[in-house]
């Protein structure tokens, strides 16, 4: 018996052989869906994933060849067979071309269907689970990298080598989850100082007293309970970085202090009385508008035009959502393999699903949706139903109608709604859309989108 859901579409406009091809293949254990027409087929195709289509050649509104092509471009993972009245040479390359796995020649003989569609399926999941090893194996030696094709990504990178080449102390800019710590890797890692010390340092750390002695040292018995000297990371780092993690909880005495230690390059321990050089990179993070602290006196203006001169702004995932599947990809190998887990990636249903969501804990919720998933995926892909409870609600505020042009209007009045959210720029909404501005506009009056 099959071991996971294994779900097969059959185009033919032959009911007899449609009939008995779908009753066959339901005794044998697949989830089967039919079809007719070209066009029956894509929009099937459309409203959900196949693992194979097995197609007529010949059909009433087009080719089967032309039409495995089609799918194919709709679902990349999908595999086909194609169903011949004639078995020829051209007709077999024509085929295997359009992606094919084999062929059937009609009257199809069910044992030679079932021995190719067995075939068909292990060669897909070997063939999956080859594509995540090369691309987990092309990662491991990329090292840490930030994942992405999107324009901001590729933006964000370009700045991100301007700025280490420079050895420049650096401010990064975005909200919780955007991968600051990660970027701040990557300047580390391309610059020049690359073999010296990378230290993470969280300014929230409490007591302050605590703090400042990690982050300046202390000598003698100048914190409680502490035994000997304390270096300090400015000290330890060297020639290297220190990643000062949101930044805007650092004690505002302690800013005139670490604001001295990169104007001077020298720093003082405490309970010392002697400085010592530090010529370490300072690489600092924030999510909150450090121009609004200023203006309230909760920020140290001068240390803030100190870092403010080389800012990064990190995107925020609803700002580059074509980069999701790539995410999805990642972490479903680093999850997979942590859990000794044999999940190759996620239908075309989860990664539209995925791309829908509004990501408030950015690429760490994405993260963590996907490890909730990879524990409970049950077979090679995972499905909407591994997801999270609160992200398997995102695409289900359809209406309750079976009218498609209902639904489908439905869901683009809360498509265009979601981006115009996200990004009030019209034009930049508009281009994001890939519709002309003025397409943009007739489309809220259409759909009654409400701006405010």
């Amino acid at each position: 018996m099959i071991k996971f859901p294994r779900t097969v579409l059959i185009v033919e406009d032959e009911e007899i052989i449609r009939t008995s091809l779908r009753e066959f293949l339901l005794e044998d254990g697949y989830i089967v869906f039919v079809a007719d027409s070209v066009e029956a087929a894509l929009a099937a195709a459309r409203e959900r994933d196949f693992h194979v289509a097995i197609c007529d050649v010949q059909l009433p509104d087009g080719d089967g060849v032309a039409l495995l092509r089609k799918l194919r471009q709709l679902n990349p993972a999908l595999f086909g067979l194609i169903i011949t009245a004639y078995a020829t040479v051209e007709n077999a390359v024509d085929a295997f071309k359009a992606g094919a796995f084999d062929y059937l020649v009609k009257p199809v003989i069910f044992s030679d269907l079932s021995h190719k569609l067995g075939r068909l399926f292990e060669y897909r999941e070997l063939s999956l689970e080859n594509q995540a090893l090369r691309r987990e194996l092309a990662r491991l030696n990329e090292g840490d990298e930030l994942i992405g094709s999107s324009k901001a990504i590729q933006e964000l990178k370009e700045a991100i080598r301007k700025v280490a080449v420079t050895n420049s102390n650096a401010l990064l800019v975005g909200e919780s989850g955007t991968g600051k710590a990660l970027v701040a890797r990557m300047i580390h890692r391309w610059g020049p100082k690359r073999d010296e010390r990378f230290i993470a340092f969280s300014c929230a750390t409490r007591p302050v007293e605590l703090l400042e002695a990690t982050l300046f040292g202390a000598e003698g018995h100048a914190t409680n309970g502490a035994v000997g000297d304390i270096p300090g990371h400015l000290r330890t780092a060297a020639e290297g970085t220190v990643f000062l993690d949101d930044i805007a909880q650092l004690p505002t005495a302690m800013q005139a202090r670490l604001l001295r230690a990169m104007e001077l390059q020298e720093a003082t321990p405490l309970g010392g009385t002697k400085p010592y050089q530090t010529q370490a990179r300072i690489v600092a993070s924030t999510s909150h508008d450090l121009t609004t602290l200023v203006a309230e006196r909760k920020f140290d203006e001068a240390l803030f035009y100190r870092l403010n001169g080389v800012k990064l702004p990190i995107p925020a995932l609803r700002e580059r959502l074509d980069d999701i599947p790539e995410l999805v990809e990642f972490f479903v190998a680093k999850h997979s393999r942590a859990m000794g887990q044999r999940v190759t990636g996620a239908t075309s249903e989860t990664i539209r699903l995925l791309m829908s969501g509004g990501w408030r804990g950015n690429v760490r919720q994405l993260d963590n949706a996907i490890e909730r998933a990879v524990m409970m995926c049950e077979g090679p892909e995972i499905r909407p139903q591994d997801l999270p409870p609160d992200l398997q609600g995102v695409s289900q505020s359809l209406p309750d109608t079976d009218d498609l042009r209902s639904a489908l209007r439905h869901y683009e009045k809360l498509h265009i709604s979601r981006v115009l959210k996200g990004c009030p720029d019209k034009r930049e909404a508009a281009k994001r859309l890939r519709l002309g501005l003025s397409s943009l506009y007739r489309k809220i009056e259409e759909l009654q989108i409400d701006l405010d």
